[in-house]
């Protein structure tokens, strides 16, 4: 196990990893999109992004597509590499404002956390969409780990946390079981060749209507691109 610092929430961190990782010359099999944050008050990040897109989204997004090439050439046609990303049922009730990405008009941290979520399965879609187009051995699936006991509910209101700290045996799943499904997409054999699912405890399922809409898919992607900063070669595809 070889550890390399990545921060999601900064541009600069992320291009810096990846740099760090491509001077190894290893092949990628497998990049699980799993960091986030929930529920934090109104900030930005370093790049001046509201913390939830930038960091839950925005960070994976331009992570993802700085490793892509990297993807294509460790995946072959019996074995692909695999992108798994992490969402939540919280994207059920998501609602994406392209008109308003960063939520400046008016800020809810459900809200912004809710449309993080559903960016991250729309991109999901995209990116699978654009990989099968383009003849690449990689895939990519998004999950739904399912309520999960870990420090990702620090923000929430301290009647919450009592009741989660009375409740958590009974309703939560332990760290281990919240991975379970990360796992399945990353290793399984029954998951091999299969991109563009969205899976909650090891099985596909449907995720919000709203995610198979293809021209939103498109429209997230190039402006994704724009606020990261690299070229959209997808506006060349269909």
């Amino acid at each position: 196990v070889e550890f390399l610092y990545c921060d999601l929430a900064s541009m600069k961190s992320i291009r810096q990893f990846v740099q760090r990782f491509r001077a190894k010359n290893y092949p990628l099999h497998v990049l699980v999109n799993n960091a986030g944050v929930m529920l934090v008050p109104e900030r930005k990040t370093e790049d001046g992004f509201e913390e939830h897109f930038g960091l839950n989204y925005l960070g994976h997004f331009l992570l993802t597509n700085l490793l892509l090439d990297m993807l294509k050439q460790s995946g072959t046609h019996s074995h692909n590499a695999r992108i798994i990303t992490v969402s939540s049922a919280t994207h059920y009730v998501g609602k994406l404002h392209l008109n308003d990405l960063q939520s400046r008009c008016s800020y809810s941290p459900h809200g912004a956390y809710a449309q993080s979520k559903l960016a991250l399965v729309l991109f999901t879609y995209r990116l699978q969409h654009l990989l099968t187009a383009n003849g690449s051995h990689v895939t990519a699936n998004v999950v739904d780990p399912g309520v999960v006991n870990t420090e990702l509910y620090k923000h929430v209101f301290w009647v919450v946390k009592v009741v989660k700290w009375m409740t958590a045996w009974l309703f939560f799943k332990t760290p281990e079981e919240g991975a379970s499904t990360t796992i399945y997409a990353a290793v399984s054999p029954e998951m091999e060749g299969v991109g563009g699912c969205y899976l909650y405890n090891e099985e596909r399922t449907k995720s919000a209507d709203v995610a198979y809409d293809e021209e939103l898919q498109r429209r997230l992607w190039t402006e994704s691109c724009k606020m990261v900063g690299i070229s959209d070669e997808a506006s060349r595809l269909p």
